[in-house]
């Protein structure tokens, strides 16, 4: 169990967390979603909804938040605190203990969570799922990994599956419930100025192995036909095992900004793009290139993004583009202080993947960074999986 303190200036309110991780796990997944969405129906001390509206309006306006995401191989539950500092307030309060009655301290009635509460988090959940088309640039994005992640943990959606939903009751959902606070890894942050370490005092026999599953380059091409206005290309990367320092100015000479090879060749200067970027995974070494372009203009669009990748391999950079992504990246990076949940989400991932790297040594680490460094690196990336989603028939 892990007890982390940022002590940060300049923040009128202070940050509080709490995460549980396990690994992800298709058999768990879709019980593991469903848990923050009941706990924030109701505590034993504060049993509705309304309840708990109210004791954040006397915390003078605190705010409570929670959810699941994905980190690597990771299923984390996240929870949230946020309320002004006690120099701006007339009285002190106790975030703390109320969020560890949220996490640990649930409505239980007849040796199970409330039934009522399930049933509508099931059907919450449900429609989350069935929804998922419905933004067609994430729907894609998702849909890659699960292609390119195909029987790997990576590969699974955070919040399951449907048929898996209909399992779930009150009993067998309390019953996991207390086996996840047994078994998954407990991080708890406190991010602000005078600030209080989050203490829990539960038997937690944490077994979660810092293993990453092994990928292997799957060479496939995916498309999806559905009704959209707008194709979406997405691409998958694998690259080598290196400095994320590096492999972070790879990817945004490659796509991270205005100044990149892919924007400004794929969408400046052929026009062939609505939005064209890629992002960097680092927990997975992978990198995503995300368009959204005109179904007739899949082709010329891959081709001129494979140019792009063999340009790096060929060490054409610019001096102006390798000088770019590095002010575009550190830039970003400084931000990071500007925002309470961004510093304990950088934290919370160094301490999950055991690393102990400030946000100042990984922006020293970005400075060094040479362009050989990035050419040589461009020369292990490879292309392992195309994704397309189009609006009408291909003849291949």
């Amino acid at each position: 169990m892990e007890n982390n303190i940022i002590n940060t200036k300049g923040f009128k309110t202070n940050l509080y967390a709490i995460f549980l991780s396990v690994p992800m796990n298709e058999k768990e997944v879709t019980l593991n979603s469903m848990i923050p969405a009941v706990l924030r129906r109701g505590t034993k001390d504060l049993p509705t909804q309304q309840d708990i509206n109210k004791k954040l309006e006397e915390m003078y306006g605190a705010s409570f938040n929670c959810g699941v995401d994905k980190m690597g191989d990771y299923q984390v539950l996240k929870f949230y605190m946020e309320i002004l500092n006690d120099k701006y307030l007339p009285e002190k309060q106790n975030p703390i203990e109320f969020l560890k009655n949220i996490v640990f301290n649930p409505l239980v009635e007849n040796d199970g969570f409330k039934k009522e509460y399930v049933d509508q988090e099931k059907e919450n959940i449900k429609k989350i799922i069935e929804s998922r088309q419905d933004n067609k640039s994430q729907y894609s994005f998702d849909r890659c990994i699960e292609e390119m992640f195909e029987g790997e943990p990576y590969g699974i959606y955070k919040y399951g599956k449907i048929e898996d939903l209909e399992k779930i009751n009150e009993k067998n959902l309390y019953e996991h419930y207390k086996k996840l606070l047994q078994s998954a890894r407990i991080d708890c942050f406190s991010c602000g100025e005078n600030i209080e370490k989050i203490d829990i005092s539960i038997d937690n026999k944490n077994d979660l192995k810092n293993e990453l599953s092994e990928h292997s380059i799957k060479n496939k091409e995916i498309k999806e036909k559905m009704d959209v206005s707008q194709g979406k290309l997405i691409i998958g990367l694998v690259v080598p095992k290196g400095p994320k320092s590096v492999i972070s100015v790879y990817n945004t000479i490659l796509g991270g900004g205005a100044n990149s090879k892919l924007f400004q060749n794929v969408r400046e200067k052929a026009s062939l793009a609505y939005t064209v970027s890629s992002s960097y995974i680092r927990r997975k070494n992978v990198i995503f290139i995300k368009t959204g372009i005109e179904t007739s203009n899949y082709e010329k669009t891959l081709d001129i993004i494979k140019k792009q990748l063999e340009e790096i391999k060929n060490g054409n950079v610019s001096d102006d583009e390798f000088n770019s992504a590095k002010e575009l990246l550190t830039a970003s990076l400084r931000l990071m202080n500007e925002s309470q949940e961004s510093l304990i989400g950088y934290y919370f991932d160094q301490k999950l993947y055991e690393e102990n790297l400030n946000l100042d040594e990984y922006i020293k680490n970005i400075e060094k960074v040479s362009k050989e460094d990035v050419i040589n690196i461009a020369k292990d990336v490879s292309l392992d999986t195309i994704y397309f989603l189009n609006g009408q028939e291909r003849n291949n």
